[in-house]
């Protein structure tokens, strides 16, 4: 689905877990997500903790989001 987005001229951020399995389906901007139960949080942080963890992870797929990439990129910190 990633790549027919992209076709059709609409970047994509595809966020995950298991980047590996995101290079296979061809996403071209890959934003490693926390945990396969949690993939955008931490049940074990505090409230505001979780919140800051949260806003990084959208803040840094925006990032890719806004990123010309030529080949399959992943977007690490």
């Amino acid at each position: 689905m990633v790549k027919e987005i992209e076709a059709a001229g609409f970047p994509v951020v595809h966020v995950c877990t298991i980047t590996p399995i995101s290079m296979t389906v061809g996403a071209n901007r890959i934003v490693p997500a926390i945990a396969i139960p949690h993939p955008l949080g931490d049940p074990a942080l505090t409230k505001d903790e979780e919140y800051k963890l949260r806003y990084h992870l959208v803040e840094k797929a925006l990032k890719a989001l806004e990123t010309e990439v030529q080949e399959q990129t992943v977007f690490e910190d």
